[in-house]
């Protein structure tokens, strides 16, 4: 109750002073999770300031991750948040920008905003005894983060683009149908082939040792060929 109140004092001083109230935006700094999602529901109830949600001091690694996504989450879920960050205690020489990825995870997960295509995986079982597709879906889940900023660029919605490497023919081809792009790759005991869905049809079979390469080819065949082309500044200058 005493943070809110400070909050909600100090926003009535700053309008006082002649701040206007379309300028304010209020921030708590709680660092339990269940505090925080008191917090911002009473200040929610109280005030129509814009909310800026976030985990304070949420600790490293895993911990900061899932209290982070805890908190947020629920608060999102009722329509409580205008802005949210992530602060995370980085490993000695890490990077700061997880802090940023795992906010567009958040959002993206909830429906909320799309920011980069999503990858399905299987977690692996005795029927993949093999790595390789999860490898393969580690390098197809960097290669849509790395081509986002070209593909921002040039086609419209490829944020929504759904993919899924699956791992053996129990769960791949119904994954697969579900994704936009989706490959099932062939378990322990299984015949070495790989059926490629498309848009829930089965188009092409891969196999070897360019299965990856092969398979980004139809992605980006895919991305040149279901998503609406930018205007270029030019173009549009000249509408």
């Amino acid at each position: 109750e005493a943070i809110v109140l400070s909050a909600l004092e100090s926003a009535a001083m700053a309008e006082d002073y002649g701040l206007p109230h379309d300028r304010i935006i209020l921030s708590a700094k709680v660092s339990g999770v269940q505090d925080l999602i008191k917090v911002y529901r009473a200040l929610a109830s109280r005030c129509d300031y814009p909310l800026h949600l976030g985990l304070t001091e949420a600790g490293m690694g895993t911990k900061g991750v899932v209290a982070s996504t805890a908190a947020l989450s629920v608060l999102l879920q009722e329509g409580i948040g205008d802005t949210i960050r992530v602060s995370l205690t980085p490993a000695p020489n890490g990077d700061r920008t997880e802090e940023v990825l795992v906010c567009q995870q958040i959002l993206q997960s909830l429906g909320i905003r799309s920011f980069v295509p999503q990858v399905t995986a299987c977690p692996g079982c005795g029927r993949t005894t093999s790595t390789f597709f999860q490898e393969m879906a580690d390098q197809i889940q960097s290669y849509l983060r790395a081509q986002m900023p070209i593909w921002k660029e040039s086609y419209q919605g490829v944020e929504e683009l759904k993919v899924a490497v699956m791992g053996c023919v129990v769960n791949g081809p119904g994954e697969s149908k579900h994704s936009n792009i989706g490959i099932s790759l062939p378990g322990t005991g299984e015949e070495p082939k790989a059926p490629v869905f498309v848009d829930g049809r089965l188009t092409t079979t891969l196999r070897g040792r360019t299965l990856v390469g092969d398979f980004i080819s139809i992605l980006n065949q895919y991305v040149a060929s279901h998503y609406a082309s930018r205007p270029t500044l030019e173009a549009s200058s000249h509408d």
